[in-house]
């Protein structure tokens, strides 16, 4: 294990996101946190907001008070088309790495504007991105200034579904996919988000037409195959704080089962510590990922030969965001992948 130290910053420190990166990151060994930075509650202890945090670490501060020369990684956990006007205005600073949270960099602007409404600050920047699920980019990660970390919905959907996509067995016209996740993804504003106010009691359906997360799906399903790819997607928030359920209907190809659909799962994250495939017809839940960055995926027969379902469980927190992260960090700079996660 390398023995280098970094120095980084958090940007959006106070957010669940934020507090969870700083949860793990103060356990990591190759980390110095410099600065926290928040729009409110300057010169706070960031074990005010979350009491997991032990170490003694900086208060609370503006982006303005970080002198920037000594850096070498910035976090950003801060609502869409906030990170590109920082990260632009500092991409020339030597040395210095993103790693970005939000939407900013993960579609191209066009796709951006039409999924996100709002005109893209940073356009000739994406060249200088890398759309990153951490099992994904593991050979090419490090040749990137900027790392844009992907939706929840899109690594839970993903990490099962890319090597049955890459390798052509399945039906590209029928797939179904029903995500439910804990209200924290809506971040710290939830309620101001929805019209139903029982978080704690209630099932609610959304984004009934086009979820924003469906953007980075169709672009990254696309990058697998040249076919085109049909799919229905249906989020749920459901009344518990974190964690996430991916439920994917398929329609396998001639002379494929389910035990054969598995095994291809499981040899495909044969070397991915943080992927956990479960026994054939297993039922599983968030129970066991919940404060990991683990994604436990089940694959289970149905009554029809042909058609198969595949269960796809993460912390939306962690493996969903900061825990991923922060995998992509220890890549980024050669350190142990699981550094600060277990």
């Amino acid at each position: 294990m390398s023995l280098k130290k970094i120095n980084i910053v958090v940007i959006g420190a106070t957010g669940y996101v934020g507090l969870d990166l700083i949860y793990f990151l103060s356990k990591h060994p190759n980390i110095k946190i410099k600065y926290l930075c928040a729009q409110k509650n300057i010169g706070k202890s960031i074990n005010f907001f979350d009491k997991r945090i032990k170490k003694k670490l900086p208060p609370i501060s503006r982006i303005s008070n970080i002198i920037w020369n000594n850096i070498d990684l910035v976090f950003l956990s801060l609502p869409n088309g906030e990170a590109q006007k920082i990260i632009k205005g500092k991409i020339n600073q030597k040395n210095l790495k993103f790693i970005d949270l939000s939407a900013d960099f993960r579609i191209n602007p066009t796709m951006f504007k039409k999924w996100y409404k709002l005109n893209h600050k940073a356009k000739n920047l994406i060249k200088f991105s890398k759309y990153s699920i951490s099992e994904f980019v593991k050979k090419d990660i490090k040749a990137y200034k900027i790392i844009s970390n992907p939706g929840c919905y899109p690594t839970s959907i993903q990490l099962p579904l890319f090597p049955l996509i890459k390798k052509n067995l399945i039906n590209l016209n029928n797939i179904t996919i029903d995500s439910k996740s804990g209200f924290s993804g809506a971040g710290k504003n939830y309620k101001s988000k929805f019209k139903h106010n029982n978080f704690d009691v209630a099932i609610q359906s959304y984004g009934i037409t086009k979820h924003r997360h469906m953007s980075e799906l169709d672009q990254e399903l696309n990058k697998i195959t040249k076919k085109k790819i049909k799919y229905t997607f249906s989020p749920h928030l459901i009344p518990t704080f974190r964690g996430m359920l991916s439920t994917i209907h398929i329609e396998v190809k001639k002379n494929y089962n389910a035990k054969k659909i598995l095994n291809i799962i499981k040899r495909f994250h044969k070397k991915n510590r943080f992927i956990k495939i479960k026994k054939l017809n297993m039922a599983i839940g968030t129970g066991d990922v919940i404060n990991t960055n683990n994604c436990e995926i089940s694959v289970c027969e149905t009554r029809f030969k042909n058609k198969l379902v595949i269960y796809s469980a993460i912390d939306n927190l962690v493996k969903g965001a900061s825990g991923q992260a922060i995998q992509n960090m220890n890549l980024l700079y050669g350190f142990n992948e699981s550094a600060g996660l277990i």
